[in-house]
């Protein structure tokens, strides 16, 4: 019998789902006679959108620039915006004509810039838990992810240095993200500091996701790599309107850095989508170009969210997060597997979250993650007594 040779590539038996889809799907039908379904399984959010973002895309819809495919990497005037954008948040001046890409969205810019960067079997250090997204895109570029755990101390997360020195030297590239999907880690300047010296010193490219750096809590003030000496040359900064500007649709995001790298992630980006979202570019510039002030305002609201979310799971392992919209849950630690305790909440608690099975390694498989972005405070007040009707109390 001859085998078959209509099969996926060999890259993807390595390649997994992520959880989200499948909670959501089991949604439906899942309210009860009690509780509507709290929707705590994605990053959708029904925060405001910025005051230009509407208005001004639809009245561009019928312009020809919103159906063109030029320029390839993004209107000027988009990458110029995005331009004053960064040198007011990282101090380094990149040029809108060769240092900047408009991608369509964030993780596009990932995948675009671990394609120009990682060859393959080539180490890519990621944090321990993450965005199940990074690292099947470091998969898809061929690289091998190199797990640096999250630890918790007093309460917080706190990246493992001592990992992130051991693993350096057989790695090519790093990718960080503070605020971190889904822990909601925030690095401190000393974290960053050594980030930096391991980059330098082990001559490493920094890919760093900004899309929520301006979602930070309790006081904490932005904090920025391309600051720290020896960055500017080495840092491929991506950003993206759909976390912190919550512009999810639109699917702008962008790519700054290097002239060498940029060139090389333009290229990957041409011939990946050829051209950004045509109608979402003049929105895109008329946000970036206004008044960024709804951004704090939504991150306070985030915050409320957060501390009604810690009120009702307080004597729970939950690991308090910093900044981003999302938090987790230890369940093994409640004697439960995050599979098992995604069911129950959705069965018995009408409450939909996604297991991190995927989402890192050894850290990510204990846990469950709680997205407080699309639940007003009240809603998420009901929490108590579903946890308890879902069986998830701490254990004595």
């Amino acid at each position: 019998m001859s085998t078959s040779r209509v099969r996926p590539a060999a890259r993807m038996a390595a390649i997994h789902g992520f959880g989200i889809d499948g909670v959501a799907r089991a949604v439906v039908g899942a309210a009860s006679d009690r509780w509507s379904v709290l929707r705590l399984e994605n990053l959708d959010t029904d925060l405001p959108l910025p005051p230009e973002a509407t208005r001004v895309t639809a009245q561009a819809l019928t312009t020809p620039k919103a159906n063109s495919w030029l320029p390839f990497t993004g209107d000027e005037d988009l990458r110029a915006a995005i331009g004053d954008l960064l040198v007011d948040r990282c101090g380094t001046r990149y040029d809108p004509a060769d240092q900047i890409v408009v991608t369509s969205g964030g993780t596009e810019g990932v995948l675009d810039c671990l394609l120009a960067t990682v060859d393959p079997g080539d180490e890519v250090i990621v944090t321990d838990p993450t965005y199940a997204g990074l690292v099947n895109r470091v998969r898809l570029a061929g690289g091998v992810p190199s797990f640096v755990p999250y630890l918790v101390v007093d309460g917080e997360w706190r990246l493992d240095l001592e990992s992130l020195r051991a693993k350096a030297a057989g790695a090519r590239a790093v990718i960080m993200m503070s605020p971190s999907m889904p822990s909601g880690a925030v690095l401190t300047d000393d974290e960053w500091r050594a980030v930096c010296e391991v980059c330098v010193e082990h001559d490493l490219i920094l890919i760093y996701d900004a899309a929520m750096e301006r979602v930070l809590f309790d006081g904490r003030e932005p904090l920025h790599p391309v600051r720290h000496h020896g960055m500017a040359e080495r840092t491929l900064v991506v950003g993206s309107l759909s976390k912190e500007f919550r512009m999810i649709g639109w699917r702008v995001g962008w790519v700054a850095g290097p002239r060498e790298l940029v060139e090389a992630v333009g290229w990957v980006h041409v011939y990946n989508t050829t051209t950004p979202v045509g109608i979402a570019r003049a929105g895109a510039t008329a946000v970036l170009r206004g008044d960024h002030g709804h951004v704090a305002a939504c991150a306070a609201e985030l915050e409320r969210r957060r501390d009604a979310v810690l009120a009702a799971t307080a004597g729970l392992p939950v690991v308090r997060p910093g900044g981003g919209w999302s938090l987790l849950i230890d369940t093994v630690a409640l004697g439960i597997e995050p599979a098992r305790a995604s069911a129950a909440l959705l069965r018995d608690g009408a409450v939909a979250a996604t297991a991190m099975t995927g989402w890192g390694d050894a850290v990510a498989a204990r846990f469950i993650r709680f997205v407080f972005s699309a639940e007003p405070v009240d809603a998420l007040r009901t929490l108590p007594e579903r946890l308890t009707a879902a069986g998830l109390t701490r254990r004595t």
